[in-house]
């Protein structure tokens, strides 16, 4: 008598969802409000449009977004 094992076929590899640390989550958080910030005070005439530009810079390296380059 042969014996045969039936087996499913391999579930394709699907890559692990990237998991934000504590930090990052943090960070793209800041990130966020202080752009909302900034875009207020342009908005109430507060700043001009290229210190809000030099404020998104000073903004980006400060906080490092991940999400907002998808955005």
């Amino acid at each position: 008598m042969q014996v045969t094992k039936i087996t499913t076929p391999a579930e394709p590899a699907v890559p692990k969802a990237h998991q934000l640390s504590e930090k990052q989550l943090y960070d793209e958080i800041n990130y966020h409000r202080a752009e909302g910030l900034s875009k207020k005070m342009l908005e109430k005439g507060l700043i001009t449009p290229d210190e809000y530009d030099k404020l998104l810079v000073e903004i980006r390296k400060i906080f490092v977004p991940i999400l907002a380059e998808l955005l």
